[in-house]
């Protein structure tokens, strides 16, 4: 084995001179300082001296492998920031916001032209041109003989030179020709689809878009030059036509009586204040109203959305019962101490309803008043009608919805014209056209007569039903029906025969038998009567112990009505057997009942001691579905209920003047289920015989007993 230094070559390494020359500098170095260092050492046997800046901080190793993050951002830092500009707008000095942070480091502008471009086309062709004209020139002389060759043919022979100047415009042509073909662009025949993938959204091109100012131009109003000279005659003329006007207001003055003079000055003050009413306020009452309707829309949302949309839940695992839940409260100011007498929904409008106050006890009889109000506005009445006595009953007419017939407490009837602005009705009853002698209690709207004059029925406590025909601009009466109690005839003197005289208290005309009507009396009787029979009843139905508050025939069953009292009973009946087919015992006196329109089975009661009852005799036809408290029981006393003909409602009226809507729960105004199978059917048809079945049973159990 040989030593590892001979199996290498026997070659002195360069690195040797190297070393001396580092060593020999290093000696220099070392000779400098003060040290002495063998000649021909190498480097890396010299220990190395680390050198310092003075003011370099002595840091740890945590410390110096801590890492400081830096954020790049986009903004210039040495765009300026205080750069002002004067704005004409405002008159001052304002500083720019939007800075420009592009910073340009290096721009070349280029010589290069796209293909594509209107400059690369002209290039393009001016190419082509040049290359076609010397094509041109070769081929002239070819195009020249042949042209003359038929040129010599047609026309008398001549020599011509293959030089002449014949071939000059003929070249000249084709030039032009070439030039205009190959200067006009020609269309590419295929379109180019754009690249669908290059896409960058808006939001990431950040462009700070420039202010604008936006300004509106109008035209200047318009203006007249005016000029008079005054002489002193002009104004001596004017100051004898002023004296002369004074002269004449002091001679009618003193002709004129002191009360005349007060009347004359209330007059103009009113007719004065009436003209600038009328000028301020017609101009904006269509917009103020839409407005305020908009205001308390937002103000009742709630309310708003409840009546829209709520649906109560919990009916689903409630035993077929059902709930009310109140939606709006309607009261006036003026009507505070006046009770709610009548309701009545608006056969067109199924958002208004008329509302009639009055008072129902005799010792505290003063004014009336006729509020409708809509449910778009809860806060205030739409109209507001005002009378000396209290209103007791009222009706809106089917085919004309703006006429509203009132019954008063003193035994006038009157008919409001909502049409009319002013607060007076357009028809009244007196004395001398045969006015009832004591309250009206119940008023109804009848098909016009034969010569189509309006015509409506009233009932009062004085017996008398009286038929109103508005003739012209007359109302003309005739006693229909004069109430008498049977078995209450005496004799009198000279053998004459005195009736006692039936008080009426409510009456309902028949859907569709024209001459058929009830009418219920103070005596706690019903009497079925004839339009024209004026003497006798059809039938009489010993119906209440005490007086019967209201009747009203089923809308879909022709022979079923319903009828109320005080004596805590509702009663439903068949016209056709003289006892009831339902009686319903409520706990204290009912002041009023109201057939569902979209059920024969459902009907509302309402009580004095501030319940609403709801039935459904398909549901349940021995007691209510519903019996819920809608005023304070100690404070107020129900008066009067109506069903909305659409939507799911019924309003309630008190004795302190408030109307309040309910809503009704699913449970209230169920609809017949689908069957699997079959279809479900829906109609007048269906409703009787719902309720005929109801009636069927009652019958057989009656003929069993």
């Amino acid at each position: 084995m040989l030593p590892a230094s001979s199996k290498m070559p026997h070659k002195q390494p360069p690195p040797r001179k190297q070393s001396i020359s580092m060593g020999r500098g290093a000696r220099k170095r070392d000779e400098d300082s003060g040290t002495e260092v063998g000649e021909g050492t190498d480097e890396w046997v010299q220990s190395k001296a680390t050198v310092k800046p003075p003011d370099q901080l002595d840091l740890t190793d945590a410390e110096l492998k801590e890492e400081f993050t830096r954020i790049l951002t986009a903004n210039n830092p040495h765009a300026p920031q205080n750069i002002v500009r004067y704005s004409f707008k405002e008159g001052t000095y304002k500083l720019i916001g939007f800075v420009d942070q592009l910073a340009v480091h290096f721009t070349q502008v280029g010589n290069l032209i796209p293909k594509d471009s209107d400059e690369g086309r002209r290039q393009h062709y001016r190419d082509e041109l040049a290359a076609i004209s010397h094509q041109g020139s070769q081929e002239s002389a070819k195009v020249v003989i042949s042209e003359t060759e038929i040129l010599e043919e047609e026309e008398e022979p001549k020599e011509v030179e293959a030089g002449s100047q014949t071939d000059v415009p003929i070249v000249e042509a084709s030039e032009k020709m070439a030039e205009e073909e190959l200067m006009t662009p020609k269309q590419p025949k295929e379109r180019k689809l754009t690249n669908k993938f290059n896409f960058s959204e808006r939001a990431s091109q950040t462009f700070n878009n420039p202010l604008r100012d936006r300004e509106c131009q109008m035209e200047p109003p318009p203006r007249t030059n005016f000029s008079a000279t005054a002489n002193q005659w002009e104004i001596y003329d004017a100051y004898m036509e002023e004296l002369e006007k004074q002269e004449k207001t002091k001679e009618k003055e003193k002709t004129k009586t002191p009360v005349a003079k007060k009347m004359g000055k209330m007059a103009m003050r009113k007719m004065t204040s009436m003209e600038s009413q009328s000028d301020d306020i017609t101009k904006v009452t269509q917009a103020a109203k839409i407005v305020e309707r908009m205001v308390n829309q937002n103000t009742y949302d709630d309310v708003a959305q409840d009546f829209k949309y709520y649906e109560d839940a919990a009916d689903e695992y409630r035993d077929q019962e059902g709930t009310l839940l109140p939606l709006w409260k309607f009261q006036n100011d003026k009507a505070k101490r006046l009770a709610v007498t009548a309701l009545c929904w608006n056969p067109k409008y199924n958002d208004l309803f008329a509302v009639g106050h009055g008072s129902y006890d005799f010792m505290k009889q003063s004014r009336g008043m006729l509020l409708l109000y809509s449910m778009k506005n809860p806060s205030f009445p739409e109209y507001i009608f005002s009378s000396e006595s209290g209103i007791m009953c009222l009706d809106m007419h089917v085919d004309h919805p703006y006429l509203v017939v009132v019954g008063h407490y003193d035994g006038n009837v009157a008919i409001y014209n909502l049409k009319k602005p002013h607060s007076q009705p357009s028809f009244r009853s007196s004395a001398k056209s045969g006015k009832h002698t004591d309250p009206v209690w119940q008023v109804r709207w009848q098909k016009d007569d034969m010569d189509h004059n309006l015509n409506f029925f009233s009932v009062s406590s004085d017996g008398r039903i009286v038929s109103w025909t508005l003739v012209k601009s007359e109302l003309v009466h005739t006693d229909v029906i004069k109430l008498k109690v049977e078995g209450s005839t005496t004799e009198g003197l000279e053998g004459l025969q005195i009736h006692t005289v039936g008080c009426g208290t409510a009456f309902d005309f028949h859907r569709e038998i024209d001459y058929l009507f009830l009418v219920g009396t103070e005596e706690g009787k019903i009497y079925k009567c004839s339009k024209s029979y004026s003497s006798q009843f059809l039938d009489t139905y010993d119906a209440h112990n005490m007086a019967v508050d209201a009747v009203s025939w089923n809308p879909y069953h022709t022979k079923v009505f319903m009828s109320c009292s005080s004596d805590w009973t509702v009663k439903i009946w068949d016209h056709t057997i003289k006892t009831p087919m339902f009686i319903y015992d409520l706990n204290s006196a009912v002041g009023d009942v109201a057939w569902a329109p979209y059920s024969s089975t459902v009907f509302a009661a309402v009580t004095t001691n501030g319940k609403t009852h709801v039935f459904d005799l398909s549901i349940n036809k021995y007691e209510a579905i519903c019996n819920q408290p809608v005023v304070a029981k100690k404070k107020n006393k129900l008066t009067h209920v109506q069903f909305n003909p659409i939507h799911p409602i019924i309003i309630v009226g008190d004795d302190r003047g408030h109307v309040t809507c309910l809503k009704l729960s699913p449970n209230l105004r169920k609809m017949p289920k689908e069957k699997k199978g079959q279809e479900v059917q829906k109609g007048p048809a269906v409703e009787i015989a719902k309720l005929d079945k109801l009636l069927n049973l009652v019958r057989e159990v009656k003929t069993k007993t």
